[in-house]
């Protein structure tokens, strides 16, 4: 048996798609072990997952709170200098501590834990790449050559200070495997990546669920349309909820919706305290079912089992939000906010599985229009069925841990291969 350490940043979106694959890797009798925030891991891989700290310690609060208004060059130096080299220092004791102490044939590391990379390159540990957005693919920056010039300097300093300075891999597209949780038919010809990349689909592993949710509650007589903005945009999105549950409230002849809503932006409205309950007599709180059969936002939904049940999701864009709806054969409204966003919505444009609207500018009129499109417009729903039938036929966790598998037969460290304190690691 092969040992995978699997090195995450703390960002859901990037946690999740793991958790399937360590779960098929863990069934077939391979040891697995997370280096990443315990808390984040254990919440969404289980209370049993084996986690090495990484940072050693981490609050929510440590964690720079980027202004929702920033856009384009501004999010990518906030995204780079606030976030993904502090965040890459602050890992690399912990996934050094981690590798020396799981000793494994195989670190997979995220795009965005540089420091799985650098830390295992610096102790002679073959790693993987888990691209779990393909906004790297497409060499956004070629029009952008200082920019794309600047993140290489940082890369290299970092790699300076945690990783082999004789290295030459960029620390974001292992030479040898990078595992792309999309297929070609969504987003084209990569642009980066070349032969190391396997293209495996969505990963859709058991997750364990938020909250209850009161299947009853859905009409099967009615088209049902799912609102989120994913994990990261809370506190960014509440205009754009409030004209969404407009836009849908008004079609209420012929559709309901479920609103994600974890900051309460739609508690102009009488709610009820508990998730299961929607009588008008139950009272107020935060978070709970509205008191009508048209609209129902909660903090928290089982998105995965609810995409099932769902005719059209309206989103932000995050890359597992559509993979996953497509995944499901479900048609799209796609409001990039920032960072890979904009990258993934023109995505879903050019597969035609989808409508794009103006995140900041989209209004109920804007908003209904594309959802009555994607509902209404055969094209739409045949497209996301075709990319659906794709990312289903990549193979997901498994086809994923197929690859790791054949990785790990390469050699283990080598013997004497020093750590960045002069320790002997092999």
């Amino acid at each position: 048996m092969s040992r995978f350490l699997f090195v995450v940043p703390p960002l859901v979106g990037h946690v999740n798609p793991l958790v399937g694959v360590a779960a098929e890797l863990a069934a077939r009798g391979h040891p697995v072990a997370w280096a990443g925030v315990p808390e984040l891991v254990h919440r969404l891989a289980g209370p049993d997952a084996h986690v090495f700290p990484s940072p050693a310690s981490w609050a929510e609060a440590d964690r720079p709170v980027r202004p929702a208004d920033i856009r384009g060059p501004e999010a990518l130096r906030f995204l780079w200098e606030r976030f993904l080299v502090p965040l890459a220092d602050a890992m690399a004791d912990g996934v050094r501590d981690a590798v020396l102490a799981f000793r494994p044939d195989v670190v997979v590391a995220d795009q965005q834990a540089p420091a799985g990379a650098l830390v295992a390159e610096r102790l002679g540990v073959p790693w993987a790449t888990s691209a779990t957005t393909p906004a790297e693919f497409t060499d956004a920056l070629a029009g952008m050559p200082k920019a794309a010039a600047w993140i290489d300097g940082l890369l290299r300093e970092l790699r300076s200070r945690i990783g082999d300075p004789a290295g030459a891999a960029d620390p974001r597209f292992s030479p040898r495997l990078v595992l792309a949780f999309t297929v070609p038919e969504l987003t084209g010809p990569p642009a980066r990546g070349g032969d190391a990349i396997r293209w495996v689909g969505p990963s859709l592993g058991a997750r364990p669920s938020p909250a209850d949710f009161p299947w009853e509650w859905l009409d099967p007589g009615r088209a049902t349309v799912l609102v989120t903005l994913g994990t990261a945009n809370t506190g960014a999105g509440g205009r754009f909820l409030r004209a969404c549950a407009e836009a849908l409230r008004a079609r209420a002849d012929r559709l309901q919706a479920v609103v994600v809503d974890p900051e309460g932006a739609l508690a102009d409205r009488p709610r009820t305290t508990g998730a299961c309950d929607a009588s008008p007599e139950a009272g107020a709180g935060a978070g709970g079912v509205r008191p009508d059969g048209d609209l129902l936002a909660l903090p928290a939904v089982p998105q995965l089992a609810l995409l099932g049940h769902v005719d059209a999701v309206v989103c932000h864009a995050g890359h597992n939000t559509v993979v996953e709806a497509l995944g499901h054969g479900v048609p799209l409204v796609v409001a990039p906010i920032r960072d890979d966003q904009p990258v993934v919505a023109a995505q879903v444009c050019d597969a035609g599985a989808g409508v794009r609207v103006r995140f900041g500018r989209a209004t109920a009129a804007r908003i209904g229009s594309a959802v009555d499109a994607v509902l209404y417009d055969p094209g739409h729903r045949a497209a996301a069925r075709a990319v659906g039938s794709a990312l289903r036929a990549a193979g997901g966790a498994s086809a994923a841990a197929d690859h790791l598998e054949r990785m790990s037969e390469t050699p283990r460290i080598p013997e004497n291969r020093q750590d960045p304190e002069g320790r002997e690691a092999g």
